[in-house]
């Protein structure tokens, strides 16, 4: 059941191993006394040490340090070059740990009603208890106790005599003390004694003393409902010891509470374990190879019990997973195995978990060495994650971490304000009640993380029997009238009606789901393996053959059954009794081996390796969808209609879970290190992905989605954006609206509703801008007390932001002081959000949003709240929902500096003209909204603040632009040119939409800016020229000659020239830009007298051609001969002579021979023909 995480080699046996809760950081030492901390995540050594002897690295460094500081060499030994000795404990303290482990004992002595913050803290991260982000690894050895601080890489060691020379032999810490003085670590000592060492002032600050007469071996704290903190000790001398942990300082000595005699021969560790609806027990196991568990309000003995016969437990842990329901207890002895204790208070059954010898690489295994566990350990937080330390090295398993609690959210009912939920525990389906004492949208923004909802009641009721005990998942159907359970590993299912808990439907079956829209569900029957009891002791070989015989013809007929299975799709009627509408779907003959529900039916088959080709799909927009995830899995999930039972995809990707919102508008896909979402309306449409790794379950809220992954709570804000298909829809919509008016109108006036007059027509649909879709990540929860940035963060400035805001380095500051708000999808925003909440331990259930907050259930079956009403949450998710106008008003308790990111976010959803209210905004951020919306006005009222230009473009002539002083424009004109391009798309929409008013202004802007030669990019300027021409604004199209002939556009100065029906500017135009071709025919059709000079500096240009020859024609001439050296032939140039004048070479020579004159080619211009004379009428 565990398969194998990561493993990290050893030369020795590991003997002690640690779990920090927050970080992927394991600590373990081995039996030569050398400490690692190792990343298991990215599988890397952060720090390795000898703490049995003196470690030379850390010497050499304590040394370099005091030369540095200025201190004089001591003359005592430094306490870096005292022996550890035998490494005894490890243990991680900073702020995350002494909040969890604050947290962890209150939530398990009291029957959890609220979320992990409700109660306050034992300290912020201010507090004089905090350390200030220091994040320590204490190590306890015989001979001093080393504090290692993983962040700056510098440690402090305590040594015993600081301790009244007694060797520290473990340590816990207080996390709660009442005097306020900051935090204090608990050492056990060697001679039955318990010292409090003050982590202020490094002192011994008080003793235990009168409770054991052994060394103290481990210590642990829980905390009794009444809020007081318990200290308890286990010692060699068999005795668990009960102190008070809250004593003031004023007392130095402090005697014990309770003792009791726990096992013979001393007592090995001590665990502390939840139990669901009851008080919290304690587990301790001993030399005597006993496991003994304690009630911790009358610390009565409850059981005691021999797990594995005849050898002592090396480590315990407490355990709950959804997966295996019935297990309690972990533990290990010096073998193999992780043994499981199966319903440890009445029936203890041991049971191995799983064989770590199976797990790790054969290669590390000698042939002759046998694996064995010296220790154990399971994550504070994640419960699927379980370490073991054994004698070739730490290995680290997962147990199934996709499996969440076996609960389903029912629908509530309307007018009431309690919520329920109904799940199995054992043998029974009962239903959870819980509501809040007060609800959350009550206009108080709730920011601080230390005030959580106050939730009123949990009510557990049992409702009716159920057949199995095993994991099971249960679900509702779309009108939630109807729970299916589903015990996947019997396999078997039931389906209940909910308003009397009767079964109406079961069989056997593995795979189950249900249809989003009616109460249509599909299952997959399968058939149940005869179970064939082993031989007893003095069987006949013959009869173990013969039920090895049966086993096998059972497996095979099991397997052929499987591969068999059809998927069957059953209807509930009005009277609850199923229908059945088919037996099998159209599609693929191979074996399904999962379900998925939702508006479309999600069929997986096991296909071969081989065989698995995705092939193209009947969504176009699938393609990209297939790319991104092709590579994680193999594409083997086809998707029905619930209609016809006919495909309608190709093969896609398996997703591990999929979520359809109630109007079966959008839909995720959940893979292994990203969630797919895309538009199911007008048709299906891939808007993007993001990047959460490893989600576990999500809900649809509108356009909001909630996803739990086994470390945080995210929120994926939504919108498909507007498409060109989505404004022909719009289009076809009114068209069909229209042709039904006409149609009605038409019946009741007949002909005369035909009549129409002509008249301008003015369509809303033309005008919508496209908007692309948006995909944002907030970050609700974590386990971090710190705000820790989202992995998918992607930051994204609009155009002119960085101008804006300042430098880069300012923007990268900006970033880093920022909170976690990203996604991985098309538009992604920054946002400064509340501290995060914490998310509850273990596997959760998100059950949706209620009252203003999200509800989740955790593996105990404890409901909490996460808080939305934060106005930047708040106001998303009002926006989100569709109350834009809501979402403003919640916006002004936000400080107007976030104006701008909701803002950003309501442009995302489609509400500019609403966002165009918040007051914060700033202008660059205003003119995209005032776009969006179609307020021009305003947009160029924007463009002009922005630009500085209020005063500039009033002159009307260049005479009136010239007397004003430089000094005056020139921060005008600059800042007409930073946004010129602004200032073309506001005159193509006022153009769009016949406001020539502000088109005209803004062209008198640009035009300013156009009449400084060099000011404006040549291809703003030739937009500029045309929308001038357009307008019919020649006298300031004419001082935009002379700038585009300085950019080299001749032909647009020229095309301006000829709007203008100014000849001489046109042949400037080509002159200026070296077209002298284009300028002698002009000259030529309009008869300038500049066309001589003209034609002379054309043929100087075609001469300098025809003499400058390339190297390529030279090199194929070398084989020409000449006829006469001394006269070398030599081309005569080309010359154009219109018609009417005389070649220059003509004019040389007076009378030229014949075949000269053939040389001398002689273009001729073509000249208009010549008209005949008209005939003369002579007048009789």
């Amino acid at each position: 059941m565990l398969r194998l995480r990561a493993f990290r080699p050893s030369n020795d046996k590991i003997v002690k191993i640690q779990f920090h809760p927050t970080q992927p950081w394991l600590a373990a030492a081995d039996g030569s006394d050398a400490v690692v901390v190792w990343d298991w995540e990215n599988r890397q050594v952060l720090y390795e040490l000898n703490a049995g002897g003196v470690d030379a690295k850390r010497l050499v460094g304590a040394q370099l340090q005091k030369l540095a500081e200025g201190e004089s060499e001591s003359k005592s030994k430094p306490t870096e070059a005292i022996r550890g000795g035998s490494v005894k404990h490890l243990r991680f303290y900073d702020d995350d740990v002494r909040f969890w482990q604050w947290w962890i004992s209150r939530t398990a002595a009291v029957d959890a009603q609220s979320s992990p913050a409700q109660f306050s803290p034992p300290g912020s991260s201010g507090s004089s208890g905090s350390t200030r982000g220091r994040r320590f690894l204490v190590i306890c050895c015989e001979n001093k106790a080393i504090f290692l601080d993983l962040v700056t890489m510098r440690a402090r060691d305590v040594p015993k005599q600081l301790l009244e020379n007694k060797a520290p032999l473990c340590v816990e810490f207080l996390p709660r003390f009442t005097s306020g003085d900051g935090t204090f670590a608990a050492f056990g000592g060697s001679d039955g004694n318990i010292r409090l060492l003050s982590l202020t002032n490094w002192q011994m600050a008080q003793k235990y003393i009168g409770g054991h007469k052994g060394s103290v071996v481990c210590l642990m704290t829980f905390m009794t409902s009444s809020g007081e903190t318990l200290l308890v000790s286990g010692a060699t001398d068999g005795f668990i010891v009960v102190w008070n942990g809250d004593n003031p300082l004023a007392l130095r000595e402090i005697s014990p509470k309770l003792s009791l005699k726990a096992h013979d021969g001393g007592v090995h560790g001590m665990e502390m374990a939840k139990i669901q609806g009851g008080p919290p027990q304690l587990i301790t196991i001993g030399a005597d190879k006993t496991l003994a568990i304690w009630d911790t309000t009358s610390f009565k003995e409850l059981r005691r019990i021999k797990p594995i016969p005849k050898v002592a437990c090396q480590s315990v842990a407490s355990w709950c997973h959804p997966r295996a329901p019935n297990v309690d207890i972990l533990t290990c002895v010096k073998d193999s195995h992780i043994w499981a204790i199966e319903h440890a208070t009445y029936m203890a059954m041991t049971r191995p978990l799983c064989d770590l010898s199976l797990q790790v690489p054969s290669a590390f295994i000698a042939a002759t060495k046998k694996l064995k566990a010296y220790c154990m350990t399971v994550h504070p937080l994640q419960p699927h994650f379980v370490a073991t330390g054994t004698n070739i090295g730490v290995i680290l398993s997962e147990f199934d971490a996709k499996s969440i609690p076996p609960a389903a959210a029912l629908l509530p009912v309307p007018g009431s304000k309690e919520h329920s939920v109904v799940y199995t525990a054992e043998k029974d389906l009962n239903l959870l009640s819980f509501q809040l004492s007060s609800p959350a949208t009550d206009g108080r923004p709730r920011t601080d993380i230390g005030e959580a909802p106050q939730i009123l009641k949990q009510v557990r009721t049992r409702v009716c029997p159920v057949p199995h005990e095993t994991f099971s998942q249960l679900s509702i159907s779309s009108s939630g009238k109807f729970v299916s359970v589903v015990w996947p590993d019997v396999p078997y299912f039931a389906v209940y009606r909910v308003s009397d808990w009767a079964m109406i439907d079961s069989g056997q079956a593995r795979f189950f789901a249900w249809d989003s829209c009616k109460e249509r569900y599909a299952l997959v029957e399968a058939v149940a393996a005869p179970r064939i009891l082993p031989l007893g002791k003095g069987g006949s070989s013959k009869k173990a053959k013969e039920a090895a015989a049966q086993a096998a013809a059972a497996a095979a007929a099991a397997a052929s059954a499987a591969a068999a299975a059809t998927v069957e799709i059953r209807i509930l009627l009005d009277d609850g009794s199923p229908n059945l509408l088919t037996k099998s779907l159209e599609g693929r003959p191979e074996q399904v081996i999962g379900l998925q529900g939702g508006a479309l039916l999600g069929v997986a088959y096991k296909l071969p390796r081989m065989s698995i080709v995705p092939s193209s799909s009947t969504f176009s927009t699938l393609e990209d969808m297939g790319r991104t995830t092709i590579a994680e899995t193999s594409a083997n999930f086809v998707l029905y209609s619930w209609e016809t039972f006919k495909p309608i995809s190709g093969m896609l990707p398996q997703p591990e879970w999929s979520a359809w919102d109630q109007t079966v508008e959008y839909c995720a896909l959940a893979y292994q290190r990203h969630v797919v979402i895309s538009s199911l309306r007008p048709q299906y449409r891939y808007l993007g992905n993001v990047a959460i790794a490893g989600a576990t379950g999500g809900v649809w809220h509108r356009r909001q989605l909630f996803i739990a992954t086994p470390t945080t709570i995210e929120c994926v804000f939504v919108d498909a954006g507007v498409s060109a298909i989505d404004v022909e829809r719009m289009k076809r919509k009114e068209e069909m609206k229209n042709r039904a008016a006409q149609g009605a109108s038409t019946a009741e006036h007949g002909e005369l509703a035909l009549l129409t007059v002509d008249a301008p027509k003015s369509s809303s649909q033309d005008r919508i801008a496209l908007r692309p879709p948006m995909l944002q990540v907030v970050r609700l929860a974590s386990f971090h007390t710190a705000p820790s940035i989202a992995p998918f963060v992607f930051t994204k400035h609009t155009k002119g932001e960085v101008e804006a805001t300042g430098s880069q380095k300012d923007l990268e500051d900006k970033k880093v002081a920022d909170v976690a708000i990203g996604g991985g999808g098309v538009a992604v925003a920054v946002s400064r959000l509340p501290i995060e909440q914490k998310r509850p331990v273990g596997p959760l259930v998100v059950v949706g949003v209620r009252d203003g907050v999200l509800w989740i259930v955790d593996r105990f079956m404890v409901a909490h709240a996460i808080w939305l009403s934060h106005p930047g949450i708040r106001c998303r998710c009002l926006a989100a929902h569709g109350d834009a106008v809501s979402a403003v008003k919640w916006a002004f308790r936000l400080g107007r500096e976030h104006h701008d990111d909701l803002a950003q976010f309501m442009l995302g959803m489609g509400y500019a003209t609403e966002a165009l209210h918040l007051p914060g905004i700033s202008k660059r951020l205003e003119y995209e909204l005032a776009m969006q919306s179609g307020d021009l006005k305003r947009a160029l009222q924007c463009l002009v603040t922005l630009s500085n230009s209020k005063t500039l473009g009033q002159e009307a002539d260049a005479v009136s632009l010239a007397l004003t002083t430089k000094e005056k424009t020139s921060d005008a004109l600059q800042g007409i040119v930073k946004f010129s391009k602004e200032f073309l798309e506001l005159v193509d929409a006022a153009d769009a939409t016949a406001q020539s008013e502000i088109s005209t202004e803004a062209l008198k802007k640009l035009a300013v800016a156009g009449a400084v030669e060099g000011a404006l990019d040549p291809t703003v300027l030739r937009a500029l020229s045309l929308r001038l021409a357009a307008h019919g604004e020649m006298t300031r199209l004419a001082l935009l000659v002379n700038s585009m002939m300085g950019a080299g556009h001749g032909r647009e100065a020229a095309i301006a020239a000829a709007l203008l029906g100014d000849p001489a500017i046109s042949e400037k135009a080509w002159q200026e830009t070296g077209m002298i071709a284009e300028a002698t025919l002009h000259a030529y059709a309009h008869g300038r007298p500049s066309l001589k000079s003209l034609l002379e500096r054309w043929n100087r240009m075609l001469q300098l051609e025809q003499e400058i020859r390339p190297t390529e024609l030279l090199s194929m001439e070398k084989e020409a001969v000449l006829e006469n050296l001394a006269e070398p032939t030599k081309k005569a140039a080309i010359e154009i002579v219109p018609p009417g004048l005389v070649a220059s070479t003509q004019q040389k020579k007076a009378a030229p021979s014949t075949a000269a004159a053939a040389a001398t080619p002689v273009l001729m211009l073509e000249a208009p023909p010549l008209r005949a004379p008209a005939p003369q009428t002579v007048a009789s």
